[in-house]
């Protein structure tokens, strides 16, 4: 038996496993992660909910709180823009898969508050009923040291967030014949005759 020897270096968790959320909104919330992620409830009673929508036991927790907080914290969004998580960002293996599920979902009243290509990813951010954000993404390089070197690049230095992007122009681009490859390049998302652009807003929230 070989004895674990101590060590120097961080030891990273091989996964994230589930998030707690507290909310005045569990109703909403279950159904809203339903429709986005097919998530299921594995536990349900007055004080918790537990979702998920894979092999995991369970993905989110949803602790109930009385439904008065939200007339006495009004401003939580806002909040999240200053403090706290800013967001969660899940991965898809495609740009295929992501933007197949932008077209579900906007069939059903659901659209990304924030849609843009980072030049590392093409994300498309969504909020959830309390405002909590996630970003649905796909990894734009196909090796690690492809986005490393982009990360150093004079491209990355001059606008380090990225470039608005229309994802229904890029889902008509790939049901047209254009390969993926093609359509991972920061303007490749800008209809033609608008303006490729970068979100300041979201510049100065994020380095505050």
């Amino acid at each position: 038996m070989t004895v674990p020897e101590p060590v120097d270096t961080p030891l990273a968790p091989e996964i994230l496993a589930h998030y707690v959320v507290k909310t005045p909104r569990a109703t909403e919330m279950i159904e809203w992660y339903r429709t986005v992620l097919g998530a299921k409830v594995i536990h349900e009673d007055k004080q918790i909910a537990f979702l998920t929508w894979d092999d995991e036991s369970h993905r989110l927790a949803l602790v109930k709180i009385p439904g008065l907080v939200r007339y006495l914290f009004p401003l939580a969004r806002l909040r999240r823009k200053i403090l706290g998580v800013d967001h969660l960002a899940f991965t898809y293996s495609s740009l295929e898969r992501l933007l197949l599920n932008h077209e579900r979902l906007a069939s059903l009243g659901i659209e990304p508050v924030w849609s843009i290509n980072h030049g590392p990813t093409t994300s498309l951010y969504y909020e959830d009923p309390d405002g909590i954000r996630l970003e649905f993404q796909v990894e734009n390089f196909p090796t690690p040291e492809e986005t490393a070197a982009f990360f150093d690049s004079e491209e990355f230095a001059d606008n380090p967030i990225g470039v608005m992007i229309d994802p229904g122009y890029l889902l008509e681009r790939l049901r047209r014949g254009d390969a993926p490859s093609e359509l991972v390049h920061r303007q490749a998302g800008v209809r033609p005759g608008t303006t490729a652009r970068a979100n300041t807003r979201a510049i100065t929230f994020r380095t505050l």
